[in-house]
């Protein structure tokens, strides 16, 4: 759907950016979203809001190996 329909800048195009980590105002600046007449800054922040709460970073540490069961001959006994 277009959000910001002076800049004909999508829903899809700002989630994109959100999920490459950028905030409501570098996507703002990269895309030129809501600097025309500003009616679609709130759907737009809406939307980054939405992708970071639906994309949170996982917290995976590397390197760390994970216990083998005992059925697959490991030591770890549930």
């Amino acid at each position: 759907m277009i959000v910001c329909v002076c800049r004909r800048i999508s829903d899809r195009e700002i989630a994109r950016h959100a999920r490459a980590g950028l905030g409501f105002d570098e996507i703002q600046f990269e895309l030129g979203v809501a600097t025309q007449c500003g009616q679609c800054e709130g759907c737009a922040r809406d939307v980054v809001a939405q992708c970071n709460g639906s994309c949170p970073t996982a917290n995976i540490k590397l390197g760390m190996p994970l216990p083998i069961p005992a059925e697959r001959g490991g030591a770890f006994a549930g």
